[in-house]
């Protein structure tokens, strides 16, 4: 169950235009799509494949990589409830943009042509080849060349080091301050509240710590050992994950300047759960930290689940190490449309890893129709979403729906769990 509390803050974040309503409605897609025809085709699906939830982070080897970002929603389905997802938010990203329906169609279509040809790559290749495949940097630099020339890829390295510059330092200094002689997070609610309820929680915080280090392999959990968390709080995070508990550990290693930011960010059953498999595992932060690794060319080294003493399911995460996403809204028709090749691309590639590419790209042939046929989906959809958000805005208006910034302290966020034993 979602903090009650932190629920205006997501219906005010879902009710700045169609697509942040969208951002935030997955589990209403997944009933429109599960009402629909599937192919059969099952891969593991991202499960919310929309186009802000892909962008840059930073690999093991520390390698700047392009690749889906979140998979709170992933479980095996029909391969096409992605691309359906993808196309249709960069049709809603196109309108919000003012961008002229011929425009749209073209960036959705550009979309799902990037995808097939893609697929259609992969299905000539070994799985190890596909495996080991990434979109690194020079990947990057070579497309951008290939779309833009030079001054594209003058942006693009721009953007990698903006990636590059945002490491775990970068999420220290914003987010924590130095209070007599030690550091601790900000206290800036609703969005970040630092948890002060006492040193009873540091047993509790130590027992989860333990439980977390013995999901990992034994050479990170042999790192993370060296670490021990010298505060705590709760980082309201994205859109759709509002009022889901996402906590944030500062973590410290032999001195103060060794510091890591870890989140844990509750899990709870995907929206696509009801209409595709039963989740196989026990565990939902299992579920999402499988997904990932699953149809990611390369994962977070401090992946991780944990179920807190009240019965509550995480994953947990490095928080903000090398992540970038661009600003949409900044985003000219053109280049938006190559963005729209580039997450194709990407997306064909976490299913070609989980999934028979063979088959997929048999499906999808070498023709057009595929293309066509996701653009005229994301066009009739994002109607369908204009409709809902319509409806949505319209409850917040006359009271239906709360919507609005909110006030809330750490003891509205813990729930008070039993101690461990002494």
């Amino acid at each position: 169950m979602r903090l009650q509390a932190l629920l205006p803050l997501r219906h005010e974040r879902m009710s700045v235009s169609p697509f942040t309503f969208y951002r935030g409605s997955a589990a209403v897609m997944a009933s429109d799509l599960a009402s629909m025809p599937n192919t059969g085709l099952v891969v593991q699906l991202c499960g919310d494949a929309h186009l802000s939830n892909f962008g840059l982070f930073a690999g093991q080897d520390r390698t700047v990589v392009f690749d889906v970002n979140d998979f709170d929603e992933t479980n095996p389905g029909p391969f096409e409830w992605d691309v359906m997802r993808l196309a249709a938010s960069f049709m809603l990203a196109a309108q919000d943009n003012g961008f002229s329906d011929k425009e749209a169609d073209d960036i959705t279509r550009l979309a799902a042509s990037s995808y097939r040809t893609a697929m259609a790559e992969y299905a000539g290749m070994s799985d190890l080849a596909i495996w080991y495949d990434r979109i690194s940097t020079s990947t990057l630099e070579q497309w951008a060349g290939e779309v833009g020339g030079d001054r594209a890829t003058r942006q693009i390295n721009k953007v990698i080091g903006k990636a590059q510059s945002r490491d775990g330092w970068s999420a220290i200094a914003k987010m924590t301050q130095v209070v007599d002689g030690r550091r601790q997070f900000l206290d800036q609610p609703p969005v970040l509240v630092r948890i002060t309820d006492g040193e009873d929680l540091h047993p509790w915080l130590d027992m989860l710590m333990e439980k977390y280090r013995g999901e990992l392999q034994n050479d990170r959990r042999e790192l993370i050992r060296r670490y021990q968390v010298v505060d705590f709080g709760h980082k309201v995070v994205g859109v759709g994950s509002v009022g889901l508990r996402a906590f944030v550990l500062l973590l410290q290693g032999r001195d103060e300047n060794d510091l890591l930011v870890l989140q844990a960010k509750e899990a709870v059953q995907s929206v696509l759960e009801p209409y595709t498999h039963s989740c196989v595992y026990e565990h939902q932060g299992q579920r999402v930290v499988e997904g990932q690794r699953l149809m990611q060319a390369a994962s977070d080294a401090f992946l991780g689940w944990v179920q807190a003493p009240n019965g509550r399911q995480f994953y947990i995460r490095q928080l903000r190490d090398m992540k970038w996403s661009p600003d949409i809204a900044k985003l000219p028709a053109p280049q938006l449309a190559g963005y729209a090749a580039l997450c194709g691309r990407t997306l064909a590639h976490g299913h070609a890893r989980s999934g028979d590419p063979v088959a997929i790209a048999a499906y999808l042939g070498q023709s057009e129709k595929f293309d066509v046929a996701i653009s005229s989906f994301a066009r009739a959809y994002s109607a369908q979403v204009d409709s809902d958000f319509a409806e949505y805005t319209a409850a917040i208006a006359d009271g239906r729906v709360v919507s609005g910034q909110v006030d809330i302290s750490g003891d509205r966020i813990i729930d008070r769990p039993p101690m461990p034993p002494q």
